[in-house]
């Protein structure tokens, strides 16, 4: 097993097990919540298999289903987030995507924050209309998706920028 094989499986288990112990418990006004473990979504290397990633996807949202008993939505918004990561990335940046030279430890914060903005907030939008399945109850689908997303968005630049090791 290689460094970055390794290094993957650690930050699932880690990511999924603060996503469990500690995320899940976490509800503020009781519709703020953060789901970090999209992070792992995020920096899945750029350069590994489209289909590896959405299958380790599915398998990170359905064990965060089974342990907040959530039927399946965080699975289903893991799922449409990996599927259209690639478009976030050439959305975000550009021509580092194209020539798949992405280095997230070392790229520009203002792409890193568009790129973790738009998936989290298309992450969240799905994982609540799911949630809720309702369309009479789309204003709380928009109010829960926007608020979790702004805190989603900062604990997840926050953690990026804190654990990534900047190699010179």
């Amino acid at each position: 097993m290689n460094n970055i094989a390794g290094s993957n499986i650690i930050r699932f288990i880690i990511l999924l097990l603060v996503q469990v112990v500690i995320c899940n418990h976490i509800n503020f006004f009781g519709y703020v919540n953060p789901y970090i473990y999209i992070i792992f979504i995020f920096l899945f290397p750029i350069r590994e298999e489209r289909l590896i990633l959405l299958i380790v996807s599915f398998m990170l949202g359905l064990l965060v289903d089974v342990f907040s008993d959530s039927g399946g939505v965080h699975a289903a918004a893991a799922v449409s987030l990996a599927y259209i990561r690639p478009v976030l990335l050439k959305s975000s940046y550009g021509m580092l995507y194209e020539h798949q030279s992405i280095k997230f430890n070392s790229t520009d914060i203002g792409s890193l924050i568009t790129y973790i903005s738009l998936g989290t907030v298309i992450h969240h939008f799905i994982m609540f209309s799911l949630e809720t399945f309702n369309i009479t109850h789309i204003l709380l689908v928009l109010k829960k998706t926007l608020f979790s997303s702004i805190f989603t968005i900062i604990l997840s630049v926050l953690i990026i920028i804190l654990f990534s090791r900047k190699r010179k």
